[in-house]
């Protein structure tokens, strides 16, 4: 009898192969709002909150849900009772603090490719848990035309879409103002100014931009122009050849870069100052991602460190003309899901 025991068996000795990366859901809510979602996508809002919960704690939600939407009542928010309706129907705290949560940062670029079509290339980051697996594509209607809202179920604001046909759209984290030289209170300071303000979230104005802008040059119009509770930047790619731009806002001003144009989390314009930059190194994903833009740039190809970092949840390429989506969603250890190629026709 040999010493060594029986040989293992092929099953045995076999590595198993990893599941397969799921699908991102493409959901059709019509006009039926966040709401509808919920009810059409409840696994993946109730992991969003569970996630929460453990990430950052239940008496940490349940007082940020307290300030969150002691400040929608305030402000005569016209989304409180939608995010009022998803917390009763969820049954469990999260869903006023996730809703007013901006502890973000991206990269976004616009530029027209070989055709002269606008692009918008994007990436979110976010140091919460879960985005990336839990993210949908919501097909909505509205008073301007349908359009795909990327998103999760339980949010009601509108932070990356495409309207076939009309316009692309993605927001930034602006940097945040230096008022003392120390980065802690200068957060501190801009939490307080922004709980004074009664103005929309950069988020809101851009889900009314999507429901009620029938063209570039609206949307243009409203992001410039329209008041906010805090400093944003906003990335808009139109359906026409040279339609598309980076809009810097403050709560009453705003400046304007024309496409090709490329922004992480720090101002291009001068007169803004510098503020303290959000996220990883962000010089450098600006820099890259306005290099990459400016050749052949298929797909996600354009997908390298630091534009790609721990904090990235999702990737996406816009493109208003043709209608066509291109997204992943992404979490620490890597791609969350599948890539996801959506025809404005699907």
């Amino acid at each position: 009898m040999s010493a060594a025991g029986p040989s293992p068996s092929p099953t045995t000795s076999r590595c198993s192969a990893p599941p397969p990366l799921p699908t991102i859901p493409v959901i059709d809510i019509g006009a039926g709002g966040p709401l509808e979602l919920v009810l059409r996508a409840r696994p993946q809002a109730l992991a969003l909150m569970e996630a929460a919960h453990q990430q950052f704690t239940l008496p940490l939600v349940r007082a940020a849900d307290w300030r969150g939407r002691r400040w929608l009542a305030r402000a005569g928010n016209p989304h409180l009772a939608e995010i009022d309706a998803i917390a009763a129907e969820l049954g469990r705290p999260g869903a006023h603090g996730l809703n007013l949560s901006y502890e973000w940062a991206c990269t976004s670029g616009v530029a027209p490719d070989a055709g002269g079509a606008m692009v918008l290339r994007r990436t979110l980051d976010w140091p919460f848990h879960g985005l990336g697996r839990n993210t949908v594509v919501a097909r909505r209607d509205g008073p301007a035309s349908p359009w795909l809202d990327i998103t999760w179920p339980g949010f009601v604001g509108v932070f990356t879409a495409l309207a076939p046909g009309r316009f692309a759209a993605a927001i930034n984290q602006a940097p945040l103002r230096r008022r003392t030289g120390l980065m802690a209170a200068d957060w501190l300071i801009d939490r307080v100014t922004v709980g004074r303000s009664t103005d929309l979230p950069p988020c809101h104005l851009l889900r009314a931009v999507f429901e009620t802008c029938r063209d570039y040059a609206e949307a243009r119009n409203l992001l410039t122009t329209s008041p906010l509770c805090l400093p944003a930047l906003f990335i808009l790619a139109g359906a026409k050849a040279g339609e598309g731009c980076i809009i810097e806002r403050k709560e009453e001003a705003a400046a304007v870069v024309d496409a090709p144009a490329a922004i992480a989390n720090g101002w291009l314009t001068p007169a803004f100052g510098r503020g303290w930059a959000r996220g990883f190194d962000s010089p450098t994903r600006q820099c890259l991602l306005a290099a990459c833009q400016a050749g052949p740039c298929d797909d996600l190809e354009w997908l390298q460190p630091p534009i790609i970092n721990p904090y990235t949840r999702l990737a996406a390429v816009l493109e208003p003309a043709t209608g066509r989506l291109t997204l992943q969603g992404w979490e620490r250890s890597g791609p969350a899901t599948r890539i996801l190629h959506l025809e404005a026709q699907n």
